[in-house]
């Protein structure tokens, strides 16, 4: 499992979250993300989001795009 601080790549569905996003990943576990572009393109879609684990269910996202 990864720790906060490693990089991380995650594949599942993106998914609004209140005022933000977050992936709906594997075994539906939720992750939030910080984005610094909007990705409304790949909303309810199958993504592969690519960043940092900055907190236990937080990733701070380099990149999102479809799986």
């Amino acid at each position: 499992m990864a720790q906060i601080g490693d990089p991380i790549e995650l594949e599942g569905t993106l998914v609004r979250d209140g005022a933000g996003f977050a992936l709906r990943a594997e075994r539906g576990m939720l992750y939030h993300l910080q984005l610094h572009r909007v990705p409304v393109d790949h909303v309810e879609k199958r993504v592969r989001v690519v960043g940092t684990l900055i907190d236990e269910r937080l990733i701070e996202a380099e990149g999102v795009a479809g799986a």
